[in-house]
């Protein structure tokens, strides 16, 4: 009886706090206050309509205490957040990205038990004082905003493990920012931004894997980010350091070898400044001469590592070069495509292959914000019969071999990946939505469904969700079709796909290194090639191709004259 009544109460105070039109024009608040769910999601165009005839949300979502994730994502007539926000004080994620929020309340600061806050996407110029106020906050996401300062006592939130300031326009952390008490910060990502200075107190985030301050306006790195002894990624490439030696490593080199430059920097200076107070000038030169030529070794690896060699093998060199039609439908699902053709890369060497599948994985769940934002998908073009097509299809009649799967259709496979996750969250005992979650709910509401096409009409490629058994690389794969889909721009699938070929330069150069000094490891399909061979070479070839309309316009070519360029210095793109 008790809970008939609390379904009862529940619902009329959805009732109240909106009209029945508003009630009818959102069933999914009803539905979560009778069923007493912790989730709510509203995505997309469909659900962007909704918004901009009623003048924003809803008000009656404002009354779902029991709330304890809440996204709002893709809809550009989303302006503002109520203030009202204050009273889901059970919420642990608040979703809030690729809007168009100008502002945020300060009462952001009531919900206690905040775990996750992601308002990127946004036009934000200032983030409320109220955000310092959520002791239990640990994912911090304002990327691509307009920001240009952060607010004072982030440290505060002493529970934080992961801040993206990615894409705005900030100068400087916040003075109080170096602090021992953000001893759980692991990722700190701030690329394009325009960040003058690091301090020398970045040492006190004691627990920090990974620092991405590329594209900044950064003159100096200081000797202490290498006493960071948890730290193994760093990216400060597109900055103009006045040390030239170490900008060519930051273009270069791996985390490894940076970290130990710059703490050969800081006990240089160390001993400089102890030599002075003791006037020992003839031991401060020979210190000074050893750490030269440690420094011309690290210049020496630099040299190396900038051999790294694309070339590009153009359209009008290959008449039968791979074409892709884009079907006009697939504008209101899911519009952009890239896509690209990749040879020479080594995947037979030892766990050459294991290492590509990871880093895509990587850039899945970060540059492609764990496929929300974009989605890669990649294929053995031996396996390919083109012509290919990226159209779209109803849901129940998608048909798809996924990956490690049977064949079923796409209304099955989204139910059999729902359950998984769902299972996988009980079993870890999450409360919030995991990665899994949030790609199955980008087609929530779709009437129908993208997928790319073969010749033979069997689909290879169904994103964001998964690609084709038929077409999986293995070891023995010497030709990679690459493609990359997004939602959000064109652009969006260029940076990611420019992204995963770097990745992939890198990774070719690593194991050609390998194959050098260790040889062949005997660990491939098939039999491994010699020494000599063509196998050793880091250089990769990307064919260009083009995706033309139902009429045979060109739409993109990829890639073209302005990718794979600026932000990627440590490549060489051979046209």
């Amino acid at each position: 009886m008790r809970n008939g009544c609390f379904f009862i109460v529940s619902l009329q105070l959805v009732l109240a706090a909106a009209s029945m039109d508003d009630i009818e024009q959102w069933p999914e608040i009803e539905k979560v206050a009778l069923e007493k769910r912790r989730e709510l999601v509203f995505q997309g165009a469909a659900f962007d309509e909704r918004i901009a005839s009623n003048g924003g949300l809803c008000s009656a979502i404002y009354t779902l205490k029991l709330l304890n994730y809440l996204e709002v994502s893709q809809c550009p007539s989303l302006t503002e957040i109520h203030e009202d926000i204050q009273h889901l004080t059970s919420l642990q994620s608040l979703i809030l990205c690729r809007n168009k929020l100008a502002s945020f309340p300060s009462v952001v600061g009531k919900l206690k038990s905040l775990k996750v806050l992601d308002i990127s996407a946004n036009n934000l110029t200032v983030l409320p004082e109220g955000i310092t106020q959520l002791k239990e906050l640990n994912t911090l996401n304002v990327s691509c905003n307009s920001l240009e300062v952060l607010p004072e006592g982030l440290s505060k939130c002493t529970r934080l493990s992961t801040i993206n300031i990615s894409k705005n326009k900030i100068t400087a952390f916040p003075a109080d920012f170096y602090s021992e008490k953000l001893d759980l910060l692991s990722m700190l990502v701030a690329y394009d931004n325009s960040i003058e200075q690091l301090s020398g107190d970045v040492h006190k985030l004691t627990a920090l894997k990974m620092l991405d301050l590329s594209n900044n306006k950064l003159k100096e790195i200081p000797p202490e980010l290498s006493d960071c002894a948890k730290l193994k990624e760093i990216n400060f490439k597109g900055n103009k350091l006045s040390d030239k030696r170490l900008e060519k490593m930051v273009n270069g080199c791996q985390t490894k070898s940076i970290l130990e430059y710059l703490r050969g920097r800081g006990k240089g200076r160390q001993g400089e400044e102890g030599a002075d107070a003791e006037g020992g000038r003839k031991a401060d030169k020979g210190k000074r001469q050893q750490r030269k030529k440690k420094d011309k070794g690290a210049e020496d690896e630099v040299e190396e590592l900038n051999k790294m060699v694309v070339k590009v093998l153009h359209v009008s060199d290959t008449p039968e070069a791979l074409t892709v039609t884009v079907s006009s439908e697939v504008k209101d699902v899911r519009p952009y495509l890239v896509c690209c053709i990749v040879m020479g890369m080594n995947l037979q060497s030892g766990n050459a292959l294991k290492r590509f599948l990871v880093a895509q994985t990587k850039l899945h769940d970060d540059l492609c914000g764990k496929r929300t934002i974009a989605t890669i998908a990649t294929h053995d073009v031996q396996l390919i019969k083109a012509p290919l097509v990226y159209d779209v299809k109803p849901p129940t009649q998608l048909k798809v071999v996924s990956l490690g799967r049977k064949e079923m259709t796409a209304v099955e496979l989204i139910r059999q990946l729902q359950l998984e996750a769902d299972e996988l969250r009980k079993q870890k005992k999450r409360q919030n939505v995991t990665g899994l979650h949030k790609y199955l709910q980008l087609l929530k509401g779709k009437e129908m469904y993208p997928c790319l096409v073969d010749a033979e009409g069997h689909v290879i490629s169904f994103p964001p969700i998964t690609n084709s058994e038929k077409t999986k690389i293995k070891k023995t794969t010497k030709e990679l079709f690459l493609e990359v889909t997004s939602a959000a721009s064109l652009q969006t699938c260029k940076d990611v796909m420019d992204a995963l070929i770097l990745k992939m330069a890198e990774l070719n150069k690593f194991t050609a290194e390998h194959q050098e000094e260790a040889g062949s490891d005997g660990e491939g399909d098939g039999p491994q090639e010699p020494a000599g061979s063509s196998e050793t070479s880091s250089e990769l070839i990307v064919q260009q191709v083009r995706t033309v309309d139902q009429d045979g316009s060109l739409k993109v070519v990829y890639p073209s004259k302005t990718d794979l360029c600026s932000a990627i210095s440590n490549l060489t793109v051979v046209w």
